[in-house]
């Protein structure tokens, strides 16, 4: 496989879906997110809504009640057999050419299976709890525990499938703050990243 594929993670409310887009439509190739969530419905039979709950976010944010949760007899959950069936697709996508996959742990699934530029999207609190607002709306909950809660669910999903820690730098080519940045500054980084990386491989 030579084409290289882009994985943005991010904290929720950072701008990595935006960024992700972005990029995309800079270097010209298809960009699976809402996509990638429709394919997964179209091949599984799951509710669109469920995969946008179970395939990114932990039902707990404890590793320990997430091993136990909602398990049969043979200790496999339905979220199991979803991040079996994501997994999946996600290979199938990278087989077929050069694209941005958002989230969803594909930095993890392809570490081995195609040359991949993974890259963190992250932001203080502050900027995400006040965007997610202007994104999203007001919601009962206040912004700042709606990121929080986000982000530990998302942590312990990443954790519990991967066994690796969400958000270590290390696991990334390149971690960027946003809030600092800003989505433009963090499109363009990408994108002269992706180009040169390009260049190199051949």
């Amino acid at each position: 496989m030579s084409s290289r594929i882009i994985t943005i993670s991010r904290e929720f409310g950072s701008g990595g879906r935006t960024i992700g887009k972005a990029v995309a439509q800079r270097l010209k190739i298809p960009c699976y997110d809402q996509e990638l969530i429709e394919k997964i419905a179209s091949e599984t039979g799951f509710n669109v809504d469920y995969i946008k709950e179970q395939g990114e976010y932990a039902q707990h944010k404890s590793r320990f009640a997430n091993a136990f949760a909602a398990r049969d007899r043979k200790g496999t959950s339905m979220q199991d057999h979803l991040w079996r069936m994501q997994y999946q697709i996600i290979l199938n996508l990278a087989q077929k050419g050069a694209c941005v996959i958002v989230g969803r742990c594909a930095d993890y699934i392809l570490r081995d299976q195609a040359p991949v530029l993974s890259v963190f999207i992250h932001a203080g609190q502050g900027y995400r709890a006040k965007r997610i607002v202007e994104v999203y709306g007001e919601r009962a909950e206040t912004p700042e525990k709606r990121v929080k809660d986000k982000d530990e669910r998302r942590r312990a999903y990443y954790q519990h499938y991967t066994d690796m820690e969400w958000g270590n730098a290390s696991n990334y080519h390149i971690a960027l703050d946003s809030g600092v940045l800003g989505l433009d500054t963090c499109t363009e980084t990408i994108v002269q990243l992706y180009k040169a990386m390009e260049t190199n491989q051949r």
